[in-house]
């Protein structure tokens, strides 16, 4: 089992968690927010988690509101750089309490730009893709890259995300994942890099049901069928609070030809928090 935590982000720092919250540098605005997983105490005092540019308040068991201070504005941006690989990122406040990031994903963006650059000509599928992060270093590496999420609003936050960090040519489909994960097996399309994330819950762009435990099984023998057998890479992360990292390893095992896993990991994404504690921010199997 493997832990990693991004480093080098000089543009995201946890500063601290504690209570069912943390309390984060994103550029220069400190945010404080949900942590269903910091069960533990806060460290730093009260004076510091209160000298915020925003709170995020819960109120129902998925949104809530943020109260901000007056120089806290509606977006900013902040630029991750490593291995020659610069990125940048316009962030918002949802209201869903999430900024347009997942800050830890940045280990994964450093594997995905480094298994690109080893294919030429890759062709890279990115699935429930959120705002791009792994689009974008799949794209800086020179691949050919399909991004497919479900919501239209993420969509144009992605590409607003390719054009800041100078990059162009991705693919946009606004489509259930699932499905045209089917489709693409039923046509025999193949990809040398899958990189997926898929939510514990959610909904299609046409309102259809997803609950991870009831499509995870499928969606990995569907995934292992386009997969390229030759030159490939597959990143396949998950934050359901349920699972263990096994779970990704077992569904990856059961379905993919075990040659193409000799160099597989199964870990623990996490971040280091300024008074040394380490929050776990999902769980992942990968494999090139």
């Amino acid at each position: 089992m493997k832990l990693y935590s991004p480093e080098g982000f000089t543009d995201y720092e946890l500063i601290d968690s504690g209570g069912f919250e943390k309390l984060e540098r994103f550029g220069r605005y400190i945010l404080r927010r949900p942590e269903p997983q910091a069960v533990w105490s806060k460290l730093k005092p009260a004076k510091v988690w209160e000298d915020n540019h925003a709170h995020f308040e819960q109120k129902g068991s998925h949104s809530g509101n943020w109260n901000r201070k007056a120089d806290m504005p509606d977006q900013w941006y902040v630029s991750y750089q490593n291995k020659g690989m610069k990125l940048t990122f316009r962030l918002g406040l949802t209201a869903f309490k999430h900024v347009g990031i997942f800050p830890e994903q940045a280990v994964n963006w450093d594997y995905i730009y480094e298994s690109a650059q080893a294919i030429p000509e890759a062709r890279v599928l990115n699935l429930f893709a959120y705002t791009g992060g792994a689009s974008l270093a799949a794209r800086a590496a020179g691949a050919d890259v399909t991004h497919c999420d479900s919501i239209k609003n993420v969509l144009n936050w992605a590409a607003a995300n390719m054009e800041a960090s100078k990059l162009s040519d991705i693919r946009w489909l606004l489509e259930d994942a699932f499905k045209f994960v089917k489709r693409e097996a039923r046509r025999g399309n193949t990809y040398h890099g899958i990189i997926l994330d898929p939510p514990a819950y959610g909904h299609g762009p046409k309102g259809e049901k997803w609950k991870l435990e009831d499509m995870v099984n499928e969606l990995t023998r569907l995934v292992a069928q386009i997969l390229d057998k030759e030159k490939f890479f597959l990143v396949f992360n998950s934050y359901s609070l349920g699972f263990s990292p096994l779970v990704l390893h077992d569904l990856v095992l059961t379905h993919f030809d075990k040659s193409l896993l000799k160099n597989a990991e199964v870990g623990e994404l996490f971040l280091q928090e300024q008074t040394g504690r380490r929050l776990p921010a999902g769980i992942f199997v990968r494999f090139r």
